[in-house]
């Protein structure tokens, strides 16, 4: 569920462990957006999604997400390492003929997802595969919103081989100004930082968004939508007593302007 306005959380004692570096974390009533959630709920519902996708939306919460990054018509989007496309194919329909979805492969997995971007390209006109590398990503239009979903931890792992600050650059100058990039991870531990990314695929919330602050941008909110407290941290996503209901953060930043 999205906070409204003025409901301003100390994150020690509300988010399960979610470090924000002390500050307070207020969520703008904006992410509750009347005008588009009938354009949103047509998306969920839209017949073009993979049956096995639709049911992962009950741990995904499509809704929730598609509120949060303040999708609407006539947006471009970068979704990047979309991989199979699950939110590919929710983005594509919400931004409609006059939007754009980019779904960005990362050179380093491109042999086995291009084909993915590419099936979804044929399915969808107002979507595009663009391949190359992370730190040089460019786009024929500016953006309005970049979003990140579970792959950030990956891009640290050492073997990935990533500038990770030359990465959050490439989507500062991507987006328009006051624009939004948008990541979902699974939460690490409390300062753990990114040293177990490589293990239980996991990072901390605080660590990723010193990073992302540090590209320029401004923090503009979390929802605790997918966040799933009784999660310990210690296991890797990939274990079969948690996988798909890990402890999952989701923060939204801003370029000024």
């Amino acid at each position: 569920m999205i906070r409204a306005l003025g409901l301003v959380l100390a994150a020690s004692a509300a988010l399960g462990g979610c470090a924000t570096g002390g500050d307070e974390v207020v969520v703008s009533s904006n992410d509750r957006r009347p005008n588009f959630e009938a354009v949103h709920a047509a998306a969920i519902a839209d017949t073009r999604r993979l049956p096995e996708e639709v049911a992962r939306d009950p741990l995904r919460k499509p809704a929730d997400m598609l509120a949060f990054a303040r999708l609407e018509p006539g947006q471009a989007i970068a979704d990047i390492r979309p991989e199979e496309g699950y939110f590919t194919r929710l983005f594509a329909p919400v931004v409609g003929p006059e939007g754009h979805v980019y779904a960005f492969v990362p050179n380093q997995t491109a042999a086995r997802e291009n084909a993915f971007a590419d099936t979804m390209a044929a399915t969808y006109p107002n979507v595009s595969r663009v391949t190359g590398a992370l730190e040089t990503m460019a786009f024929d239009r500016p953006l309005d919103v970049v979003f990140m979903g579970e792959e950030y931890h990956d891009f640290v792992i050492p073997r990935f081989g990533v500038n990770v600050a030359a990465m959050n650059a490439a989507v500062f100058a991507a987006l328009k100004p006051g624009g939004l990039y948008v990541i979902l991870d699974h939460q690490a531990a409390d300062g753990a930082g990114i040293g177990v990314a490589g293990t239980l695929h996991r990072i901390e919330a605080a660590e990723l968004r010193r990073q992302v602050e540090a590209a320029g941008f401004v923090f503009d909110g979390e929802t605790n939508a997918v966040r799933t407290p009784a999660d310990d941290h210690s296991l890797s996503v990939f274990d079969a007593s948690i996988r798909g209901r890990s402890d999952r953060f989701v923060y939204r930043f801003r370029k000024p302007g």
